[in-house]
């Protein structure tokens, strides 16, 4: 445990660092965001804040690891890690092309979805032939397992895994959001691999929670940086990794709640704004802006949802406590 928490200390240290060393290139680069005009006219001032800011906390959870690497025995954390770094490339070729073409849009939602497909496809692959992956889905609170054949397992992992990384990307709407309520999930699984006697894959949540938190310190409202799609996607990618390769997607109902009521906020506005030729049923999706639109500050949404991440990070270690006991 010593260990786990001298890597979150450093995490946060070099996050911080790198953030003071980054932000100046950014701007120089002038790697600025550009605000879209469905979003909330307030909005509008946060055009050209800094973009790609996930890269402190990116590089400071792989030295973290690379720093590790003469007591790790267990190579599952550079599995997590790889699938991270992939997702975050994605998200780093969005936000290359929003730079450089000057725009909000960079990869269209085909081409993303296609690359993420093919990332979660190699790490279920990997996972499934090292025996990490057994096909076998763990009912959270009941304390049961019933086996999937492996093909249809590979076929819903990939559809959790894409869900996932996309709903932790949504997340990242308004400044310190989605980092706020990531820290807790990240507590979780590093508490929950501990527990499972996986020391060396909860180095890597850590990691990422202490980088999470130097991070808040640039992004909290107003924000001085956007992680942008390559932090967001990175995150997103660490959650789903981690529930897999802790043979738990199912975690995620509870551990990931705030992600999934920000996409199925979404869902709904979309489908019955179709359905009823223009009507809504928030004031915006995803859900964060319709508090926004109410009159909610930026920091009071951080600290309620972070809140409810939190609650319902406990509700997801007591969903486990039979796998863990």
């Amino acid at each position: 445990m010593t260990r786990i928490l001298i890597t979150a200390a450093v995490g946060c240290a070099l996050s911080g660092l790198f953030g003071y060393l980054l932000l100046p290139v950014l701007r120089a680069l002038k790697a600025g965001q550009s605000v879209r005009e469905i979003g909330p006219t307030w909005h509008n001032n946060k055009a050209g804040t800094p973009l790609m800011g996930g890269l402190m906390f990116i590089f400071a959870v792989i030295l973290c690891l690379v720093s590790n690497l003469g007591s790790i025995r267990d190579y599952t954390v550079f599995y997590v890690l790889a699938l991270s770094l992939c997702f975050g490339l994605v998200g780093f070729l969005d936000d290359f092309c929003k730079v450089k073409y000057k725009r909000d849009l960079g990869l269209t939602a085909l081409q993303k979805a296609m690359l993420q497909m093919a990332v979660s496809a190699v790490y279920l692959y990997v996972l499934y032939r090292e025996g990490t992956l057994t096909c076998d889905i763990y009912v959270p609170f009941f304390n049961v397992t019933f086996y999937v054949h492996p093909l249809v397992y590979i076929f819903f992992a990939m559809f959790v895994m894409v869900g996932c990384v996309n709903a932790v990307n949504l997340t990242d709407g308004i400044d310190g959001l989605s980092s706020s309520v990531t820290i807790p999930v990240m507590v979780f699984f590093t508490a929950a691999a501990y527990a499972m006697g996986k020391s060396d894959l909860a180095l890597l949540p850590a990691a990422l929670a202490g980088g999470l938190i130097a991070y808040l310190f640039y992004n909290f409202h107003p924000a001085k940086v956007f992680m942008g799609d390559t932090g967001s996607l990175f995150m997103g990618g660490v959650v789903c990794a981690m529930a897999f390769a802790l043979d738990m997607p199912l975690v995620l109902i509870f551990a990931g709640f705030v992600y999934i009521v920000e996409t199925l906020s979404d869902i709904i506005q979309v489908t019955y704004f179709k359905l009823t030729h223009g009507k809504r049923i928030f004031k915006m999706a995803p859900i964060h802006h319709h508090f926004e639109m109410c009159g909610w500050k930026e920091e009071k949404i951080v600290f309620v949802f972070a809140g409810v991440s939190a609650i319902m990070c406990v509700v997801a270690w007591l969903s486990i406590a039979g796998k863990i006991g």
